[in-house]
């Protein structure tokens, strides 16, 4: 038996609620399927995804709860574009989950966008509320903040409506998905000092994302907590092509308190802690261009 509208919203908007306690209160980080799979509305056991297939469409609900991006290629080949839409396509075969999809969209009612980080690892997006569907080509499109849905189609963005897009994509997909990857590089630990609790980590762009150079790939990130990123983005604090932290001669020289003794001042001279994987290792290059800006302050 289906739920009434009133109660369906209900539960949508307590699932935002609910992952906003999950991501953004544990500082944005990325969140586990099993995790997903526990979200309770009251006493009811209500799971975000579904196994096996990319739409969560709970059998008392009238329309889809969530849909999801898995981490591996698939047949679908769903895929987020420059322009920050995203297209996701119809399950193969007629009616049953399409037709509560085709049904959100025509009550624009919310609902969650979970795109895999890694294999059982998610970001969630939300609200989102599907603004295309395209019953010929079996796919309907949303955009991943719905600001986006004020500046028109995408095909008609302006130089200046194109740059915004793209501004939206960096900061919502790009940054989220490249702060997840290098935090589990890292083991969840700030590569200076070993702090280990993740809503006061950042991923550092060794090379920041605006330079033609500045990647959002793990060799061009380090796991810092807020007070290193801080240092190391104003050339306070330098890291070696050999790994090793050096701390301005200025702060080195500085007498204040603990804060700046234990949290930058001992930190002059120490190695910093790598991944385990070499292939995700820092980019000696990188590092080296970031040094120098650094040497040369």
């Amino acid at each position: 038996m289906l739920r009434n509208r009133d109660e369906e919203l209900a539960i949508r908007a307590d699932v935002f609620r609910w992952l906003d306690e999950q991501f953004i209160g544990q500082g944005g980080y990325e969140i586990h399927s099993s995790v997903l799979r526990g979200y309770h509305f009251g006493d009811e056991h209500i799971p975000l995804l579904d196994r096996g297939k990319g739409i969560r469409n709970p059998a008392t609900f009238s329309s889809t709860l969530s849909i999801m991006s898995g981490w591996k290629a698939n047949k679908y080949a769903d895929y987020e574009s420059d322009d920050g839409w995203v297209t996701y396509h119809y399950r193969a075969g007629e009616g049953g989950d399409n037709t509560k999809l085709v049904r959100a969209w025509a009550n624009g009612d919310p609902l969650v966008y979970f795109r895999a980080v890694r294999e059982g690892y998610y970001i969630p997006y939300y609200p989102i509320v599907i603004a295309q569907n395209d019953p010929v080509a079996r796919v309907v499109r949303f955009p991943l903040d719905q600001a986006l849905s004020f500046l028109g189609e995408p095909e008609t963005y302006d130089e200046q409506k194109r740059r915004y897009a793209e501004s939206i994509v960096r900061t919502r997909l790009h940054q989220p998905i490249f702060r997840a990857r290098v935090l589990h590089a890292y083991d969840g630990a700030c590569t200076v000092c070993n702090l280990r609790h993740s809503e006061l980590l950042d991923a550092a762009h060794i090379v920041p994302d605006s330079h033609e150079q500045g990647v959002s790939h793990v060799t061009n990130g380090l796991a810092m907590c807020k007070i290193h990123h801080a240092a190391y983005d104003r050339s306070l604090m330098g890291i070696t092509p050999d790994f090793e932290v050096r701390i301005d001669q200025d702060l080195l020289d500085e007498v204040d308190g603990p804060m700046l003794r234990h949290g930058l001042q001992d930190m002059h001279g120490r190695l910093i802690r790598l991944p385990s994987t070499r292939t995700a290792h820092p980019d000696k290059e990188k590092l080296a261009a970031k040094f120098d800006l650094f040497a040369k302050r």
